[in-house]
């Protein structure tokens, strides 16, 4: 295969805002017209998990029509391979096209594995005469042994824009069930690695499958915020408001947010890097911390 070769403006595209990703199965027509109104930020159209064997080749076919349906309102839209070869490769000769923004690896356990899937894409574009390096790759963590890769994983490719552990898979590989203790070191190793790469990390401490709970959806949303996540996968359109919500700055950090930039700009006219705000300290990593709140809410 040609080994990619972006230019410097394709390989340092600018990290996109996902609070909420909507996985809506390809091959249900009813599930892809509504998709558009959810007020998701991206549509994960499904080829794998959630298609049918017998209906792969179904969905593939409709793939087109459903790329322009699920991204009328603007929302980015994404598509889920399968993970086996002989799939993937259909997967990938279908998914490959304009308006296509991100592909989503289930399984994904070596760099190698997304070096060969961009090489692909790549070919693919070119055929196609697509912007090259335009289509960006989440990963999905789903076995322990892709734990101890993630550093080379993440960094593996330039069309790497995020990862997110899958809670479900993940507790199946290693024989016990999705819950809290089980899930939490995996899903702060996904952070960490992404946080370090400069990529999205993307999810919450629990299963995906408890979408019925809203109290408890919302408060796991709430806390994985506060780690450090910047968004997640959603199965269910109840999650979508909850993630939009709960990966938003509220009301209270905005105030907080600028009353440090304002004590910042006075501070530095009297020489000052760190300074007193209400009885606390405020130091560079804090003032960091207000204006990427200020960022964040204007992307929105």
């Amino acid at each position: 295969m040609i080994k990619d070769t972006f230019p410097a403006i394709e390989s340092a595209m600018s990290v996109p805002r996902w609070r909420s990703l909507l996985f809506v199965p390809a091959h249900v027509p009813r599930f892809v017209e509504a998709a558009h109104e959810r007020g998701a930020d991206g549509v994960i159209l499904d080829l794998e998990d959630s298609v049918p064997h017998d209906q792969k080749g179904e969905a593939r076919k409709q793939l087109p029509e459903c790329v322009a349906k699920v991204g009328r309102n603007g929302a980015s839209v994404l598509v889920r391979v399968n993970h086996g070869l002989r799939a993937l490769a259909a997967d990938l000769d279908a998914a490959v096209m304009a308006g296509v923004d991100g592909l989503v690896l289930p399984k994904t356990d070596s760099a190698e594995w997304i070096l060969e899937i961009a090489n692909a894409v790549s070919e693919l574009e070119r055929e196609r005469n697509l912007a090259l390096g335009r289509i960006r790759f989440l990963a999905q963590i789903e076995t322990p042994g892709a734990l101890q890769k993630l550093a080379a994983i993440a960094s593996a490719h330039p069309r790497m824009v995020a990862m997110a552990l899958g809670p479900e898979d993940f507790g199946a590989a290693v024989g016990g069930a999705p819950e809290f203790n089980l899930l939490l070191m995996p899903n702060l190793s996904v952070l960490f690695a992404a946080r370090a790469a400069g990529l999205l990390p993307l999810g919450f401490i629990g299963s995906i499958g408890e979408f019925s709970d809203t109290h408890k959806l919302r408060e796991a949303a709430a806390h994985a915020r506060r780690l450090g996540f910047a968004g997640a996968l959603a199965i269910h359109p109840t999650q979508v408001a909850i993630f939009n919500e709960a990966f938003s700055p509220s009301a209270q950090e905005l105030e907080w947010a600028r009353s440090v930039v304002a004590a910042e700009n006075d501070a530095a006219t009297r020489g000052l890097s760190a300074f007193s705000l209400n009885g606390k300290m405020v130091d560079p990593p804090v003032v960091r911390r207000a204006h990427e709140i200020l960022v964040l809410a204007s992307d929105i």
